[in-house]
């Protein structure tokens, strides 16, 4: 552990040698890039419920076969997600079921800023009312 610019306290991995390679929090940034695409949170979802495969999923998020594919991989290569082939049917889980826990603490965060803002606009149209110019 080490002090970051700003005074803050910075998490290092440390390799297998002993040398200190990326910051935790650098890690983490990458990690949200992962997460960054409406596809992949829509796969993790499902997930997030049961195994598919992956023709399953086709319809589910809405895009080429092509792209799905390629946003599977992004998902596989960040170990976010797992294969098992049966016969020729590909079907995806989770590596963790942290992932889903993840998903839907963003939910509840989501949650909670789209109410703060509805309140907001509540109370700026009951403003913008109370100004109604004269006719």
């Amino acid at each position: 552990m080490r002090r970051g610019p700003a005074g803050g306290v910075v998490l290092l991995c440390r390799e297998g040698d002993g040398t200190v390679s990326t910051p935790l929090y650098q890690l983490k940034a990458e990690f949200f890039k992962t997460l960054g695409h409406p596809a992949r949170i829509r796969v993790l979802e499902l997930l997030s419920e049961r195994e598919h495969a992956v023709a399953e999923m086709l319809p589910e998020v809405g895009i080429e076969p092509a792209h799905l594919s390629q946003q599977l991989a992004v998902l596989r290569r960040a170990n976010l997600v797992k294969t098992r082939k049966e016969g020729s049917n590909v079907y995806y889980s989770l590596t963790s079921p942290h992932v889903a826990e993840l998903l839907r603490v963003a939910r509840t965060i989501l949650s909670g800023v789209l109410a703060g803002q509805a309140e907001l606009l509540a109370d700026l149209q009951a403003v913008q009312g109370e100004r109604k110019p004269p006719s």
